[in-house]
């Protein structure tokens, strides 16, 4: 088994994608849960995404105009976070960093 290859071999490149992809599909949760439950709902699951989420949506808010609902904060955000996925995948290709095919 060539570990250079593997999942362990690159974590560098896995690692971080994992985490973005979490809270990326998390604030895609939290725009859709978002429309059927309160902003300050008790339900453990909207607590839950509101604590994963908080913190990048205030990045996020200080790219975004003020004026904007909640609810497409939450989708901007998840857009954004798919084009941070995207630079990440081509900064390692473009330094050489994920393994050849074949």
């Amino acid at each position: 088994m060539d570990v250079s290859n593997s999942m362990i071999g690159l974590w560098y490149f896995h690692l971080p994608n994992f985490i973005l992809a979490i809270v990326m599909y998390t604030l895609l949760g939290r725009a859709m849960f978002g429309l059927i439950v309160d902003q300050d709902s008790k339900n453990f699951i909207w607590r839950f995404f509101c604590q994963l989420t908080d913190p990048f949506l205030k990045v996020f808010a200080l790219v975004t105009p003020k004026a904007t609902a909640p609810v497409v904060l939450w989708l901007f955000g998840f857009v954004w976070l798919f084009w941070i996925r995207v630079a990440l995948l081509y900064f390692f290709l473009l330094f050489g960093l994920l393994p050849k095919a074949g």
